[in-house]
């Protein structure tokens, strides 16, 4: 019998549209910041709305501090570097500004930075969890730059260790951040391959959502429906990087994405983590290159939804393969690559890999058991490049 049980939060205030970001200062405020810490990365440290960001925030009386030494793939380094940066300034609260990468270490400094505990003793929900002083974890708004990861919306952070070259996972309900400030014109400037990188990120989010097991039907619609948004408006959002409308919906899919894998994620994850840890590949794209090759592993549990989704989607063939070849249409509409290859992946580590993406957090809710037999198949397939349907 299906599991009819099942725990369901959806509590983030966001404040959505062109021109929000007039309000930051407001909305600090509101969540009770005097001394924010800003936390980005190297890039959108330089992008010109950062000025405007300080324009608002001196405007409205809040001093402005900047740390943006994040990486791509944020390191346990990242996140101590910011713990110091945020003691050293006596600040009260975080303001994430970027994408996943910057609000996940953003959320582990806002959370951490006070515990009597270092943050590793948080991976995986391994930590006791009366050892863990909720009071003292500040207020973080998250800005999001990207639409992609929907971090900002989401409990979870996934960070690198430096030591072991593993993606360790770092989740708590208060860490989710206290309000979103979604303001579409933050993510006019993205060039077209960051924008379909993206978005194929935040399709990934909604597929691996729809294709769990676990109970959750608002989440089952929501992901559908973040999966119509990025077919219809990526490729609009490409074509014309100022088309507002299209930037709107794709920040709005990006966001229903990651609430959707409240729902949980899956095997297109479990593999790109290891990758991402050991290869520095950028996390959306390296997902856009693994769903195929997922899909097709996952085809015996997930066959009858693909169809489903297929008919929603409007496409003429609603069978597993009209969805499959759907997802290889877009990967080539906006130049994703076709094997691991080709983003730099070699075939050295595989047996490494397999390990860590059946031990990762989200392997537990994939549709099909996810062993290390499994996933040394997906990874020679992406290598390879060949897709037996």
């Amino acid at each position: 019998m299906t599991n009819l049980n099942g725990d369901w939060t959806y509590p983030t205030m966001v404040r959505f549209g062109p021109g929000r970001i007039r309000e930051l200062a407001d909305a600090c405020k509101a969540v009770g910041m005097a001394r924010p810490l800003i936390i980005t990365d190297p890039d959108v440290a330089k992008l010109p709305f950062m000025a405007t960001i300080s324009e608002v925030l001196e405007d409205g009386g809040l001093p402005v501090a900047i740390f943006s030494d994040v990486k791509a793939n944020p390191t346990g380094g990242n996140v101590a570097a910011g713990i110091e940066a945020f003691r050293a300034g006596a600040h009260d609260g975080v303001v994430a500004i970027g994408g996943g990468s910057a609000m996940d270490a953003a959320k582990v400094v806002a959370f951490c930075h006070s515990q009597d505990f270092h943050f590793w003793e948080m991976t995986d929900l391994t930590i006791d969890p009366a050892r863990i002083h909720v009071d003292r974890a500040s207020p973080m708004i998250a800005v999001p730059t990207t639409a992609g990861t929907g971090s900002e919306v989401g409990r979870g952070a996934v960070i690198t260790d430096e030591d072991t070259h593993a993606k360790r996972i770092i989740v708590h309900l208060q860490m989710m951040p206290k309000m979103v400030v979604s303001d579409p014109e933050l993510t006019i400037g993205l060039p077209p391959h960051i924008t379909a990188g993206t978005a194929m990120d935040a399709f990934a989010h909604a597929l691996e959502a729809y294709s769990s097991n676990v109970f959750h039907p608002m989440s089952q619609g929501i992901a559908m429906e973040a999966m119509r948004l990025v077919r219809e408006y990526l490729p609009r959002a490409v074509a014309d990087g100022t088309d507002i409308e299209a930037r709107s919906n794709m920040l709005a899919a990006a966001s229903m994405g990651a609430v959707a894998f409240q729902k949980g994620l899956g095997a297109i994850h479990a593999v790109s983590h290891p990758t991402g840890a050991m290869y520095d590949t950028p996390h959306g794209l390296t997902n856009a290159v693994y769903t195929p090759y997922v899909l097709v592993h996952n085809r015996p549990a997930i066959e009858d939804r693909m169809g489903r989704l297929a008919a929603l989607l409007g496409l003429k063939d609603t069978s597993f393969n009209g969805f499959l070849d759907m997802v290889l249409d877009m990967r080539e509409q906006f130049s994703i690559p076709h094997t691991i290859d080709q983003i730099g992946v070699d075939d050295q580590n595989f047996d490494r890999m397999a390990d860590l993406a059946v031990a990762d957090l989200t392997a537990l809710t994939n549709p099909i058991p996810l062993t290390r037999e499994g996933a040394m198949g997906i990874f020679q397939s992406a290598f390879s490049g060949q897709l037996v349907r």
